[in-house]
């Protein structure tokens, strides 16, 4: 065993997840050029127009900056409420070995699809859709060295 770490997810790492997930997609581009123009069409408009429709473009300017945040920030909250165990992780030559509860599993190196490192955390896949969360409270001072032993085990 080189590494291990027991941790629970919060619904702050949780919300962090989605957000580098959605914003740093096409989705993500998306919403942001979106908001860019609804915030020049403001500017532009805001004395021509009623206060019905200034009411409309502040809506639109907050859709992407605060409403759809909140949103997925309530999503988190919601996961998070549901994960009632610690997960136990051992990272090792051979591959993960992870404990939920009475629940044991283990992965070969050569079964990790992705590995993503953010600001915040680094993600391990299992496969396209599936992954395990490592925060930077988790990992702690060991996170470059961690990063680079798992870069280095798996095939990806």
């Amino acid at each position: 065993m080189k590494y291990k770490y027991t941790y629970r997810n919060t619904a702050g790492e949780l919300w962090q997840l989605s957000m580098y997930y959605t914003y740093g997609s096409m989705v993500g581009m998306c919403n942001l050029i979106f908001t860019a123009a609804v915030i020049a069409l403001t500017i532009n408009k805001w004395n021509t127009v009623s206060s019905v429709w200034r009411f409309l473009l502040l809506l639109a300017c907050c859709l992407f900056t605060v409403i759809q945040p909140l949103v997925v920030w309530r999503k988190a909250e919601k996961q998070a409420a549901v994960i009632s165990r610690d997960t136990e992780m051992e990272f090792g030559d051979t591959g993960i070995r992870i404990r939920v509860g009475d629940e044991n599993s283990a992965i070969p190196w050569t079964a990790v699809k992705k590995i993503s490192k953010k600001p915040t955390m680094i993600v391990l896949f299992s496969d396209t859709t599936h992954g395990y969360v490592l925060t930077n409270r988790v990992l702690g001072k060991d996170r470059e060295a961690f990063y680079n032993y798992v870069t280095s085990k798996s095939a990806v």
